[in-house]
């Protein structure tokens, strides 16, 4: 079957709804941080759980369990436990949430992008609409890295190996359909092999270094703060980064030559039949976590950057990015 064109493919080309929902948002992204709350509020929980729809030690459980101890920190909650339920993009947790918490007024579900990707490739019973979103947290890039010792050098090198040989051009990452399989997907669609592509999901970025190490992989697409030690060890080497621009001492892919840039984003939902006044104290448990020293500062330690985003704002986006989803897993040809 002959191939389209290729075509470069970036951000702005192909997630136009990002643009609708900021619109819809109407400048809800001014403040990117909540307002600073009280020391003097009163808890607003006494227990609260919260729902990582991953292993232990990827990004999604980094991010919920900050925000616990964040939570923590301020006095607007006693105590948090946390409960992990990996596998498939976090679209297992998500079945798991709504089935046992769909009503529990005091547990949270952590999600973002990766879960809307998975949801769109992978079709479940159980999809966003069976959530109600609560705020959106954080965004961060996507780092591309090799073994030290790849050939591999630069991005237009990894696209050319693509070009050449994407049938053994492994690109190993986290679950089918999410942000790095995506951005993967975007690699591929400027090397013409999207086809061809063989993408290599793995439950968080452990595995992912792991197969770069073992040689399983040419390349391994994840965030910064889960190559971090594998890149100071000397153990990988980045070649670049999805942002527009320069990141960590890491060149973007964009300066590179390489037209392909995404953020990813990350949130917390609720329960659907938690009531109005409950989504509310639970909104003002997040805000004031997110208010605190202790949040700023792991933002800044886990090079994070703030995307707050609450109430209607959220409620849009997040219909906006879930309605977009389908026609990027169509485009980019991504399979599970």
């Amino acid at each position: 079957m002959p191939q389209s064109p290729s075509v470069p493919l970036s951000r702005r080309s192909f997630s136009a709804w990002i643009a609708a929902s900021a619109a819809a948002v109407g400048g809800g992204q001014a403040a990117l941080w909540p307002r600073a709350a009280h020391a003097a509020d009163a808890p607003v929980s006494s227990r609260l759980r919260i729902v990582i729809p991953a292993n232990e030690g990827g990004g999604w459980d980094q991010t919920g369990r900050a925000l616990g101890a964040a939570m923590l920190a301020s006095g607007a909650v006693g105590s948090v436990v946390y409960e992990n339920i990996g596998g498939k993009g976090g679209t297992i947790g998500l079945a798991k949430y709504a089935e046992k918490y769909d009503a529990d007024p005091d547990t949270i579900l952590m999600s973002g992008m990766v879960m809307v990707g998975a949801v769109a490739l992978q079709k479940p019973a159980v999809t966003m609409a069976h959530v109600a979103p609560i705020a959106r947290l954080t965004s961060d890039y996507e780092v591309v890295a090799v073994k030290a010792d790849s050939p591999i050098k630069t991005p237009k090198d990894l696209i050319a190996q693509l070009r050449a040989d994407a049938a053994n051009t492994v690109i190993a990452g986290g679950s089918a359909g999410g942000v790095d399989h995506m951005y993967a997907g975007m690699l591929a669609r400027v090397a013409d092999a999207s086809q061809t592509l063989v993408y290599q999901p793995h439950p968080g970025g452990a595995e992912v270094v792991e197969a770069l190490a073992s040689g399983k992989a040419a390349a391994g697409i994840s965030g910064y703060s889960e190559f971090s030690e594998g890149l100071a060890s000397g153990k990988l080497r980045a070649i670049g980064v999805s942002s527009k621009r320069p990141f960590q001492g890491i060149a973007s892919v964009r300066e590179q030559g390489v037209d392909a840039d995404l953020a990813n984003w990350r949130g917390v939902l609720t329960g659907r039949k938690v009531p109005p006044y409950r989504k509310a104290a639970l909104l003002a448990v997040v805000r004031r976590a997110t208010a605190t020293d202790l949040w700023q500062k792991t933002i800044k330690q886990n090079n994070w950057d703030p995307f707050w985003l609450e109430g209607k704002d959220f409620e849009n986006f997040l219909e906006t990015d879930t309605a977009m989803a389908g026609p990027l897993i169509y485009l980019l040809k991504l399979k599970a």
